[in-house]
């Protein structure tokens, strides 16, 4: 991938504020800040859920669960 010129960095800047004004660029700033941050975060929270082992149900709280047939006891429909 190629190095963009100054003439290229020049244009897109010019591009910019006549597009959002440069009142506005602060706060679209900001905002765009604010916003990878967030992303960012979730991102790692993503992360962290999977690396934290899932607690699996044991026979006493899954509703249904054939405990008493592995007892030796018949369960009837």
């Amino acid at each position: 991938m190629r190095t963009p010129s100054l003439w290229a960095i020049i244009v897109l800047v010019i591009v910019v504020l006549v597009l959002f004004g440069a009142r506005r660029l602060p706060d679209v700033a900001a905002s765009v800040g604010k916003s990878l941050k967030i992303f960012k975060s979730e991102i790692k929270d993503l992360t962290a859920d999977d690396d934290a082992p899932a607690a699996a149900p044991t026979a006493s709280q899954t509703p249904g669960s054939h405990a008493t047939v592995a007892r030796g006891e018949h369960r009837t429909p």
